[in-house]
């Protein structure tokens, strides 16, 4: 399934794609999930019920029923709009991007023995092809970061690396939007890294049995179609597996929450000379097999 969010007027509501068609699930289920969070709440029966349903239909039924509307991206918001918890994220787990930002420092490139992470505020999230206001008053180092994202499905404490996967609702793209001057002169990261707007998210998720292997999945990242970051997760140091049990040691995931698993080599912050984003950039955030996201940056009023 390819779950999203959309709005077309008459308030968000959830969908799965069929082709070119996003069909309305709460029709489909006749008074069935209308948010993703609903979905995912209602846990794995549910999305068995949900996806078989899905799969019997004809497209002849769809019109008559009147439950497809054809896919615009000026519709889509992120697939959750407004999570209930900070969005989850590791730091430095590419190596290349560790290496990228050791150099710049003039610091030690170990690996970190244990994940690095922080989180992002909830109302950091933007949909994927939302405009994003730049107020250079506030960061004149706004910093692009292409990760791949999951959204915990079923919910633990003590999750074993061995059923980590197992509690995945399913995956998506997220880009780790980043203030840098604000990131390095508070010597945290939440500030920095929770500007309004700096964690666009979406197109759609796509649940586990479409992305099988989400070991080996290419990411990119494009701004005014120059490409800037290119790499494959399977160069992260700490797998997904061993995000969830490590988060989950002692610290319990709940259905909803979000993961953004690292961005690769190619920041802007680390070029040489460095690069930020400007108002008037078109930035394209890319995770195959998911979907491109793509943002303008527009100066704040």
């Amino acid at each position: 399934m390819r779950y999203l969010t959309y709005d077309d007027g008459q308030g968000s509501r959830l969908g799965a794609l069929r082709g070119d068609n996003i069909i309305d699930i709460a029709r489909l289920m006749d008074g069935g999930p209308a948010s993703m969070l609903e979905l995912i709440q209602a846990g794995p029966a549910r999305w068995q019920a949900v996806a078989e349903r899905f799969g019997q239909i004809q497209d002849a039924d769809l019109t008559i029923a009147n439950l497809a509307r054809p896919y615009d991206e000026k519709i889509v918001l992120a697939p959750i709009p407004k999570p209930l918890k900070n969005v989850v994220c590791l730091g430095r787990n590419y190596y290349k991007h560790l290496l990228e930002g050791a150099i710049a420092r003039g610091e030690d490139d170990k690996p970190p023995e244990a994940p690095i992470y922080f989180t992002k505020a909830p109302t950091a999230v933007t949909g994927p092809f939302s405009q994003i206001e730049l107020d250079e008053t506030v960061t004149k180092q706004l910093d692009w970061e292409v990760e791949l994202g999951l959204i915990i499905g079923v919910g633990g404490r003590k999750i074993s690396k061995e059923t980590a996967l197992d509690h995945v609702f399913g995956y998506t793209v997220i880009n780790d939007l980043s203030a840098r001057d604000l990131q390095f002169k508070h010597q945290q990261w939440f500030k920095g890294k929770s500007l309004d707007g700096s964690c666009p998210m979406g197109p759609v998720v796509v649940t586990p049995d479409e992305l099988p292997n989400p070991v080996h999945i290419p990411l990119r990242l494009r701004v005014n179609g120059v490409t800037k970051q290119d790499a494959n997760t399977e160069q992260m140091m700490f797998d997904i597996p061993t995000q969830i049990s490590d988060i989950s040691l002692a610290l319990t995931l709940e259905p909803g929450d979000i993961i953004s698993t690292g961005t690769p080599d190619g920041v802007g912050a680390f070029a040489k000379p460095p690069q930020f984003l400007k108002p008037g950039d078109i930035m394209e955030t890319e995770v195959e097999g998911i979907g491109v996201m793509r943002n303008e940056f527009v100066a704040a009023s």
